[in-house]
């Protein structure tokens, strides 16, 4: 449950019962893949009726840098974007992706971060829709231009100096997979390996087979083995953070806590950011280093 008092996912049949009704919500489509191809031809072959699409490279994060691979967009850049989507203030929005919500938790996190406080990710994304049976169409919807404004800075983020600090003093998990994390392959970035201190916590087992989120009570479990904080009342968003590649599936693990009731901040420029800078310490290994 959020603070404020949405639950950050909704099922399938659920779904289907409010886009049926009067009031449906806006449905974002941000299905992506690292390596292509591109989002945008899977949301041409087919997507969830009313859906538009918002391109993670472009809509959800700015351009590429010192700040990582998918830095944060520009509050005005995200505004139009989101406006251009129809999204309205105080509005619901619903995202999704192919299944495993991992680009959806990003753009559920991003919304989140600059105010919009009614977002829901689809569990089990556009793959548990069409399995039950759900319709699914290639119209592209006309929509009209939402209302919404971006005020950044409504979820706690980490900078590298605070992610350093955190792998000292709290918990930073590190939600890649384990292979990047213990330096043995690096496909995407220039140097393998993880931040000291870090933990190791991939998102795989964030989810089950299906691409769904574990109940909360299995993700307290798996948290609290990782060493996180599950029962601490002195948890604060700033006892505990995540990153990865370039803050796209650490949205992911945020979102996972927030399901387990842990808050969480996000370190955005994650490895590729924190490899940008060749003075930054490296560690590789199982241990965090």
């Amino acid at each position: 449950m959020s603070a404020d008092g949405i639950h950050p996912l909704v099922d399938v049949g659920s779904l289907a019962r409010e886009l049926a009704g009067g009031t449906p919500p806006v449905l974002l489509d941000v299905r992506w893949r690292l390596g292509g191809p591109p989002g945008i031809d899977s949301y041409r072959a087919g997507h969830l009726p009313g859906a538009v699409f918002a391109d993670l490279d472009t809509d959800l994060a700015g351009p590429p840098g010192a700040g990582g691979r998918h830095p944060l967009p520009a509050a005005a850049d995200f505004e139009a974007a989101m406006r251009r989507a129809g999204v309205r203030a105080g509005y619901p929005v619903v995202v999704y992706d192919e299944g495993d919500s991992t680009v959806a938790a990003r753009a559920w996190w991003t919304l989140r971060y600059f105010g919009h406080d009614q977002v829901r990710v689809l569990d089990g994304g556009f793959r548990a829709w069409a399995a039950a049976g759900q319709p699914v169409t290639t119209q592209e919807p006309s929509v009209a231009a939402g209302d919404f404004t971006a005020a950044p800075g409504n979820l706690p983020v980490l900078d590298a100096a605070g992610a350093a600090a955190l792998a000292r003093s709290g918990v930073l998990l590190d939600a890649r997979a384990g292979e990047r994390y213990r330096g043995e392959t690096e496909p995407v970035d220039p140097v393998a390996g993880h931040i000291p201190g870090a933990l190791s916590a991939p998102t795989a087992g964030n989810v089950g087979p299906d691409g769904r989120f574990l109940p909360p009570g299995e993700l307290r479990q798996r948290f609290a083995g990782l060493g996180v904080p599950v029962d601490s009342v002195d948890t604060g968003p700033g006892a505990v953070g995540a990153y990865c590649g370039s803050g796209v599936t650490a949205a992911h693990e945020v979102l996972a806590l927030a399901l387990a009731g842990v808050p969480a901040a996000l370190y955005v420029g994650s490895w590729s950011g924190w490899t940008a800078d060749p003075a930054r310490p490296v560690a590789t290994g199982p241990d965090p280093g």
